[in-house]
């Protein structure tokens, strides 16, 4: 599949996803995660989904990974009223990485997961993908089903090609994949490359209580 930013509009609520939103078998997925040994929720919109976040949690500490779809649902300054939240996105940026790494809860989303029950994530410096296995009390994963894809080589494939490269563009970045005109993974040697870790999730880790996947039926961040 070749796919040149002309394509889509930056930005947006992108969905790009090799099945297509009518072919996804979300009970599969959600099944699959399950038996993983994650707790799963599903809900139909955005909102539903910010008030149910925000009935779990009270006078908490709470570390967010940085994350274009928890920036679009608001849940830093909705958490923020009755949490100790942070975010290297609203605060300084090693305290707020420093504290997020000993929070009770630690709030991600997925690059990509697929039906099969994995959850992939890249990351630059770490801290994200390293906070997702290990520290906390409890860690949630929150993704739009424009994240979904059939196979976990699928799913690799759009971690890689599409949720990279639209991070690396949205940031400024001179890497091959932000200034190309084709959207691809060029595998790059760049000082500026942000796709240094690969993590991917099978089951629930053993050193956290528990792990939510919180997925979404919209479309929401890369």
């Amino acid at each position: 599949m070749i796919i040149t930013y002309s394509q889509i509009k930056y930005g947006s609520f992108i969905r790009i996803n090799t099945k297509g939103a009518n072919n996804m078998n979300i009970s599969k997925l959600l099944d699959n995660l399950k038996r993983e040994g994650f707790t799963v929720s599903f809900f139909e919109n955005n909102d539903s989904a910010v008030k149910y976040l925000d009935s779990q949690l009270n006078k908490k500490t709470i570390g967010f990974g940085g994350s274009k779809t928890l920036e679009e649902l608001n849940l830093f300054e909705t958490l923020s009223i009755n949490n100790e939240v942070y975010w290297h996105w609203r605060q300084p940026q090693q305290e707020a990485r420093s504290n997020s790494q000993t929070a009770q809860v630690y709030i991600s989303s997925a690059n990509a997961i697929a039906e099969t029950g994995e959850i992939i994530n890249i990351d630059g410096s770490g801290n994200r993908i390293s906070s997702i296995m290990y520290g906390h009390e409890k860690v949630y994963i929150i993704a739009g089903v424009n994240k979904v894809e059939e196979t976990f080589e699928k799913a690799l494939w759009r971690a890689r090609n599409i949720a990279a490269p639209l991070n690396a563009k949205r940031l400024g970045l001179k890497t091959p994949c932000a200034v190309s005109k084709e959207m691809k993974c060029y595998d790059c040697s760049s000082p500026d490359r942000i796709c240094c870790g690969v993590s991917v999730l099978i089951k629930k880790m053993n050193g956290i209580k528990e792990m939510e996947v919180i997925l979404i039926n919209e479309q929401i961040g890369y």
